[in-house]
């Protein structure tokens, strides 16, 4: 089991007219699960991916990156927890946690690891899916080359004292040096960059960073900031651009 689907779950679609036009990879060792899933995203029009355990997956998803992963967290050979830690120290690919993990700790630690959602089985469909376009949206609004039509201007670089953000490429800089961001870290921090020194409040930033068919509470917020305060420590160690102003949300300086 790898990039070629599931014998079982081959043949889902028998005729595609169109190309698909994103790539889920699926990483399950339930392989009722995997095929399920696959045939739902299929008759979507997206194309899949599958992968019965962590390790193989771990490989595919660094070599040959799809367009989002949707991963188990209970699995043989390298759990989902330690899959995604590895994957973000090389990759901000989007990742969704779809796993029968159903506590709120387990919940936060997912996010704080850099998980873009969070999914329990039993689980709909249709969420996972809607759940599914909305990343991929926020993929697209952070700027991508093919989110613009012919003729449109890319979207402006932003740049904030040390800060640089280029959302056509999906780029942070702090003082000259990389930071990989995920999607929903970046969108974040855009909307934290674009007004130094002004709070926004928690609800602010889920607006910024989440579609209207999405539901995240306060704890997300909290746990995707404290996300990106540890990527920017590690290149700066004393860094403290991004400041909390307690009950009220959160603020950039540019200083």
């Amino acid at each position: 089991m790898g990039d070629t689907p599931d014998p079982k779950a081959a043949g889902m679609l028998s005729a595609v007219e169109e190309p698909a036009r994103h790539t889920i990879a699926l990483v399950d060792d339930d392989r009722n699960i995997l095929t399920s899933v696959a045939i739902g995203l299929q008759a979507e029009g997206y194309a899949t991916r599958v992968y019965a355990d962590g390790e193989a997956a771990l490989k595919a998803l660094l070599e040959n990156p799809p367009d989002l992963a949707v991963c188990d967290i209970k699995m043989p050979r390298l759990d989902g927890w330690e899959l995604l830690r590895r994957l973000r120290e090389k990759s901000a690919l989007p990742v969704i946690f779809l796993t029968s993990l159903d506590d709120e700790p387990d919940e936060a630690l997912g996010l704080a690891l850099g998980a873009d959602d969070y999914i329990t089985k039993p689980f709909s469909q249709r969420l996972l899916v809607a759940r599914i376009r909305a990343i991929l949206r926020r993929v697209e609004l952070a700027g991508s080359d093919a989110a613009t039509t012919p003729g449109e201007p890319l979207p402006e670089p932003v740049r904030r004292g040390r800060l640089a953000m280029d959302p056509a490429r999906h780029e942070v800089l702090w003082d000259g040096q990389a930071v990989s961001l995920t999607v929903t870290e970046f969108l974040i921090l855009e909307a934290l960059a674009s007004r130094p020194g002004v709070i926004k409040t928690r609800n602010q930033l889920m607006d910024a960073a989440y579609s209207d068919d999405v539901y995240v509470d306060d704890r997300t917020i909290d746990s995707h900031i404290k996300r990106l305060r540890r990527k920017f420590r590690g290149v700066d160690p004393r860094f403290a651009a991004i400041e909390t102003l307690y009950g009220a949300g959160y603020s950039f300086a540019e200083g």
